[in-house]
């Protein structure tokens, strides 16, 4: 974790690994509740008995698994100093690439790939987040988030 830094030495990081999350359980409760906040149903998600032939369990929505993004990466933070507000600018590109299956341990790690300034004392950060699972050598996903810090 990098934490707070000046924000005019916020590009000096562009390249570098920002840190990785505690790892964190997806359990079938968390999986059913965001079926039900969603209405997505699909039997991988909440049916052990279809499921298990095709997975070897219930697998966790791939939208369950990125939305614990600001969750974990708030665990490896790199942000300016005097920072009074950062939203979620939006994503440059996702790929889901491993399911999670109910029971698995997953963490983020982070890594800076851009920062733009944006004038204001808003600056634009670009952030390539991969969601690892516990014991996998493939990641859930690969996703590149965007964060708009202002100062």
């Amino acid at each position: 974790m990098i934490g707070l830094v000046p924000a005019e030495k916020l590009v000096d990081y562009v390249g570098q690994d920002i840190g990785s999350s505690d790892w964190f359980e997806v359990d079938q409760d968390r999986i059913n509740m965001f079926a039900d906040s969603t209405l997505d149903h699909q039997f991988i998600h909440v049916d052990t008995e279809k499921a298990t032939p095709l997975f070897g369990s219930t697998i966790a929505h791939g939208f369950l698994s990125l939305s614990l993004l600001p969750h974990l990466t708030s665990q490896a933070v790199l942000a300016p100093e005097n920072l009074k507000m950062v939203f979620n600018y939006g994503l440059d590109k996702v790929r889901f690439i491993n399911p999670v299956n109910v029971g698995s341990k997953v963490r983020t790690h982070s890594k800076c790939v851009s920062v733009d300034d944006k004038g204001d004392g808003r600056y634009l950060m670009k952030t390539e987040v991969t969601m690892e699972i516990e014991g996998i050598e493939k990641p859930a996903y690969i996703a590149e988030t965007l964060s708009m810090f202002i100062t």
